[in-house]
């Protein structure tokens, strides 16, 4: 358990640096920067080289959501879930730790948004509570429907990371401009510690949608396709 628990703290750890830090550093950089592309590449990127760097350890889970839509799915087991989502949420806010004490080595450094998750005046594009949590909701649902496939035993064996990785890819170019994209209550827990204010009031939202979408897509992929050996 103990290395399964650093191996999740590392990966989380990594999602944050690479995505937000991406975000923070490079997504606006002048002329240069990645734009939404890039940043959503970015968290793709982070997820599939975790999932065949630490995969075959803890599950590379990296998430809260994942990990209770795995138990709701018959994946993992229930006694593991608290130690898990602890591992994650404390890698994540050192992820964000480190990207803040690189920032603020610059010049005239801003926090700003430090790419916190949001919604009404604080989303990219100013969607409201609704939009933001339909968003939410769904995206993590159909992530971890990804997820449960693609790591199914009769799935194609090595592809899993693939197709995780250019998932959460893909539901960044949907949902960067309506919340900054969460699907990760631990990503967005970390970057709202540092923002404060707005961002801890609105962090409700990026826990009980992903986590809800999460459940729900456990239960509806068990129904479909169950394993036949369950945790």
């Amino acid at each position: 358990m103990t290395k399964k628990l650093i191996a999740e703290f590392v990966g989380t750890f990594w999602l944050v640096f690479g995505g937000c830090g991406s975000a923070v550093f490079a997504a606006g950089y002048p002329e240069l920067g990645i734009g939404f592309v890039g940043v959503a590449l970015a968290f793709g990127l982070t997820v599939l080289t975790m999932a065949y760097s630490i995969g075959h350890i803890s599950g590379c889970h990296l998430n809260p959501a994942v990990s209770l839509g795995l138990w709701a799915g018959g994946r993992f087991e229930a006694k593991e879930l608290a130690p898990y989502i602890v591992s994650q949420v404390l890698g994540a806010i050192a992820g964000a730790g480190i990207l803040y004490l690189i920032a603020t080595g610059k010049e005239g450094f801003e926090l700003g948004g430090f790419a916190a998750n949001g919604y009404g005046e604080h989303s990219p594009d100013g969607y409201n509570m609704m939009s933001a949590f339909i968003a939410e909701f769904v995206l993590t649902f159909v992530f971890l429907f990804i997820i449960l496939g693609a790591t199914h035993s009769k799935a194609p064996k090595y592809l899993a990371g693939l197709a995780i990785g250019l998932g959460l890819t893909l539901i960044h170019l949907i949902s960067i401009p309506i919340t900054n994209t969460s699907v990760n209550p631990a990503r967005s827990t970390s970057q709202a510690l540092f923002v404060g204010d707005w961002a801890v009031a609105e962090l409700w939202l990026f826990w009980v949608a992903p986590i809800l979408g999460a459940i729900a897509a456990g239960l509806v992929y068990k129904y479909l396709s169950p394993e036949e050996t369950e945790a």
